[in-house]
């Protein structure tokens, strides 16, 4: 008798199981966003969330919850129930260089989570000001090989892409400059149009504005190719750094355990909407360029990125904090 109430709740559960799947969504979908209102990731986060709400007939709520360069987020995100209603929208620091920079984050990104959908990448942009005496990447790392620990840049962020960027360049071309530390993209700018350091490392779509002006001139591109919205600037590795490519991208996330059907249900409607004309326009005013693939194919490129930093991190000898 036993036995056969347990085979009828198991049957039952799963029954009940399979019918909450099919039937999703039934109620409003939370997107735990991974920095404050106004940034970036909220930018694109809000633009997303507004069509995808339009074709799951259900509210998408934005719940910004930002700290640690996205790992409050992520840590909330990760303890939440794995029923598709509370998905993470971050970035890659919170889901891949703030792993490989720092100890016990209270959450392991490549096992914490189901990567959904990939949704933007931004480029970041090697910069200096317009009274500056550099015409070209190659000038800037001329006499910063000429001058080693005398050329300073500003950084945006230790962890951040950018910041992984200038290390990157570092290593690559062998030079040895200093890191001035800034609280965002804002005052590392105007510290780079005033000459008080060389260059800035910072993200295009921040700076995109101040190249248009006139106020600084831009060097290189991050990306392995040249930028849609700026396709004149040359990338850093056609500049003598072949695989030079670094990126802040962005992605959807779901608490492991997530059903498998949500998952692709999601990514589904995800990719259908970075398709749209409309959506694609509004990311690129942004400063972004759309992302698509599977579930599997982010999956596999998440994974990728993580092994790729930790190679660089170890072998550049810097520190986990």
């Amino acid at each position: 008798m036993k036995l056969l109430s347990w085979i009828f709740s198991c049957i039952a559960s799963l029954f009940f199981g399979f019918s909450a799947v099919a039937a999703y969504p039934e109620k409003p979908i939370k997107f735990i966003v991974t920095f404050p209102a106004g940034g970036m990731t909220d930018l694109l986060a809000r633009n997303l969330s507004t069509e995808l709400q339009k074709r799951l007939e259900q509210p998408v709520i934005i719940d910004n919850r930002g700290g640690m360069g996205g790992s409050i987020g992520a840590q909330v995100g990760a303890k939440s129930p794995a029923d598709g209603y509370t998905v993470v929208f971050a970035n890659v620091g919170a889901m891949t260089l703030n792993t490989v920079l720092y100890k016990n984050l209270g959450y392991d990104a490549l096992v914490d989570f189901i990567p959904v959908a990939p949704i933007a990448a931004l480029p970041n942009v090697v910069a200096v000001s317009a009274e500056s005496p550099y015409q070209t990447l190659a000038d800037l790392v001329r006499d910063a090989r000429a001058n080693p620990g005398k050329m300073s840049y500003a950084s945006t962020g230790t962890g951040a892409s950018p910041w992984m960027g200038s290390e990157l360049l570092k290593i690559m071309a062998k030079i040895d400059i200093v890191e001035v530390p800034y609280k965002g993209a804002a005052p590392a700018l105007l510290d780079t149009i005033a000459g008080r350091t060389a260059f800035v490392f910072d993200g295009l779509a921040s700076s995109l504005q101040q190249i248009k002006s006139g106020k600084i001139r831009a060097l290189g591109i991050s990306s392995a190719q040249r930028a849609v919205i700026a396709p004149e600037i040359p990338t850093v590795a056609e500049q003598g750094y072949p695989g030079f490519d670094v990126v802040a991208w962005y992605g959807l996330w779901a608490p492991s355990g997530t059903p498998k059907e949500i998952i692709q249900r999601l990514n589904r409607e995800v990719n259908s909407i970075l398709k749209t004309p409309e959506i694609k326009e509004k990311f690129e005013n942004l400063g972004a360029e759309v992302m698509y693939g599977s579930a599997d194919e982010f999956a596999a490129y998440h994974r990728s990125e993580y092994e790729r930093w930790i190679k660089f991190v170890r072998a550049s000898g810097i520190k986990q904090q």
